[in-house]
């Protein structure tokens, strides 16, 4: 039974800063509420309520609500009008879709003077012989009735005919309250053999059997199924149980029902009913949480995403290599270094590792490789050792080594052979026509060639009194 608590009207009054005392609208529709309670105390200057689409049987508890002026009870499971007197400035009543058959109750409204507009379309009673009449004659100040504007004429005429049309009102009404009677009954019936049905557990044989301890789902006339193991029996018993049940939601959806409270109270229990069964299958589906750590704080070592690793120490750091996944977003990884642990969070999988010894996790550091996409987390000890430092022998270069051999070497002058001969004399004038012979070319471009002279005709005559040519 859902009912009004404090902390729903709270969260549905967050336009107005969660306070509900000053509040003066507030919608609670399609909450399963059962009973309208607490509103008149908690809000008292209420001046719209919504509650349709709920499982409200009876107008109370709103008497207090001196400022309402609009009321929307549609689709719920009202009978009778009451219990408004109180609401000095109600305009406005929405009752469609509900089960007012008592019409004589909307006397109860006479002396509601703000009163304007009133609904209450689908309801037993606007199938009455001259409904419409009865209810605009009985309230005078009505303007509205089911959407449609009442017109003075139609005013006069039904309050000159309401002596004569309250009567059938009243016959009409008690013939309702007859089958409305026989509907409870009927109801109430149903639901004790529901009720003893659910209790004994009728098989198909009609005994219950299966349900006595001792009784492991076999039957002796179940030859051919005599090596079935426990396992294969739950499983069987599973599958028949899943069978009955959608046969049981079929039968429920198919089977014809009048419109009754009592209908709407079955559906709304049966989608609760599917609605519970299929949460309990998600939770068995789920697997339990891991746990981490030990009851007594230790932790656990943990591998959910099976990857692999290496933890190696030194006197100084702990380091933890962790095969990720060359190709995995970074954004995947979650690292966090504890003083007795290291935990590495892969897509929501967790890798934990106890440490022997306690570590700093302000100074540790995490690097991934762009080439491997390795994981390496460097964590520095707590209490790290301290040793004397190993010297280490200098690197001597291969330069400074020949210059120490040639210095230890012995130093003798050494002569050339060449160094000992003289100048020749004989090849200076060949040296030097050789070298006028060759020319350099300016610039720094390929050497010239040697330009040859044409050789003298044969009747050439070397004439010293001819001048030469310029």
């Amino acid at each position: 039974m859902v009912r009004i608590t404090e902390d729903l009207v709270r969260k549905r009054a967050e336009h107005n800063e969660c306070q509900i005392s000053t509040l003066e609208e507030v919608s609670l529709h399609q909450q399963d509420i059962e009973k309208l309670e607490y509103l008149d105390k908690w809000c008292r200057d209420l001046k719209i309520l919504y509650l349709q689409s709920n499982l409200i049987p009876k107008i109370e508890n709103v008497s207090r609500l001196k400022k309402l002026e609009y009321l929307n009870l549609a689709l719920n499971n009202i009978e009778k009008i009451e219990n408004l007197e109180g609401c000095e400035s109600l305009k406005k009543l929405d009752l469609t879709v509900n089960f007012v058959g008592e019409l004589t109750s909307i006397e109860s409204l006479k002396d509601l003077y703000n009163f304007r507009e009133l609904f209450l379309t689908g309801n037993p009673c606007s199938d009455f012989v001259n409904y419409r009449e009865y209810v605009i004659g009985t309230l005078p100040q009505l303007q509205w009735l089911d959407g449609v504007e009442i017109e003075k004429s139609e005013r006069i005429k039904a309050i000159q005919n309401l002596p004569f049309i309250r009567g059938s009102i009243l016959e009409q009404q008690e013939r309702y309250k007859m089958k409305r009677a026989r509907e409870k009954l009927e109801a109430e019936l149903k639901s004790k053999t529901e009720e003893k049905n659910q209790e004994t557990n009728i098989d198909d044989h009609g005994s219950n059997k299966e349900n006595k301890p001792g009784f492991d789902g076999r039957w002796y006339t179940d030859i051919s199924e005599s090596d079935k193991t426990k396992e294969d029996v739950d499983s069987d018993k599973k599958e028949k149980t899943e069978k009955t049940y959608e046969e049981k939601v079929d039968e429920f959806w198919n089977e014809k029902t009048k419109y009754t409270p009592e209908s709407r109270l079955d559906v709304h229990n049966h989608l609760k009913e599917i609605k519970n069964k299929d949460q309990k299958k998600d939770e068995e589906g789920k697997k339990p949480p891991r746990k981490l750590f030990a009851d007594d704080g230790r932790p656990f070592n943990v591998n959910e995403p099976k990857v692999d690793f290496s933890l190696t120490e030194d006197g100084e750091h702990f380091y933890l290599d962790v095969a990720v996944f060359k190709h995995m977003d970074t954004s995947l990884l979650d690292c966090d270094v504890q003083p007795t642990y290291v935990r590495v969070t892969l897509k929501g999988k967790i890798l934990q590792l106890c440490l022997t010894e306690e570590v700093n996790g302000e100074k540790s550091v995490a690097q991934r490789s762009q080439i491997t996409g390795h994981l390496v987390i460097t964590m520095p000890k707590a209490k790290q050792i301290v040793q004397p430092v190993k010297l280490k022998p200098e690197r001597v270069k291969a330069k400074e080594l020949v210059n120490n051999n040639q210095l230890n070497s012995n130093n003798y002058l050494e002569v050339d052979a060449s160094v000992r001969k003289g100048v020749d004399v004989t090849r200076i004038v060949s040296d030097n026509e050789a070298k006028q012979k060759t020319f350099q070319a300016p610039f720094g471009s390929s050497s010239r060639k040697e330009i040859k002279e044409r050789a003298n005709s044969d009747d050439f005559v070397d004439d010293p009194d001819v001048p030469p040519l310029l």
